[in-house]
């Protein structure tokens, strides 16, 4: 379901920004602030080569900052339209591999305490929760997912 991720270029910033908003949309309600990701600067982060994308048209984005022990994902969104696919699923495959590509052996998130919803899956695939923190308007559960190096064989 993800053979097609792949880097973001400049074209696609329209349609990041718009899986984006489409997939964060519903929150603000609930949590009372525009999700943070919503706000992000897609093109500065298209430029840096931070942003992987899906479909044709695009239906997932990934926001990925590789640091220097652990990749950070900081954002993941998949379009309404394509929930319940296995979509998501892939994508979190996808940024694990992509961790293990860069030699890095921990895959690093957070979600909003109001977003219920990723406080279930996160754990379903290897994530434990390490830390609630509040940053400015945001509650966030930080989240870490330890990944099995391989050596090279040598």
């Amino acid at each position: 379901m993800t053979d097609d991720v792949r880097p973001a270029v400049p074209t696609d910033v329209p349609a990041v920004k718009a899986v984006t908003d489409a997939a964060y949309h519903h929150y603000i309600e609930r949590i009372g602030v525009m999700p943070a990701p919503m706000e992000a600067d897609h093109s500065a982060d298209v430029s840096a080569g931070r942003v992987f994308v899906s479909g044709e048209p695009v239906q997932g984005v990934l926001v990925m900052i590789p640091e220097s022990d652990h990749l950070f994902l900081e954002s993941i969104a998949v379009h309404p339209d394509a929930q319940g696919t296995g979509l998501g699923r892939g994508l979190l495959a996808f940024v694990d591999a992509y961790a293990l590509e860069l030699g890095l052996p921990e895959v690093r998130l957070y979600t909003n305490a109001m977003m219920w919803e990723n406080r279930k899956i996160y754990p379903r695939y290897g994530y434990e929760a390490v830390e609630r923190r509040v940053d400015g308007p945001y509650d966030r559960i930080h989240y870490r997912k330890r990944l099995v190096m391989r050596s090279s064989g040598t």
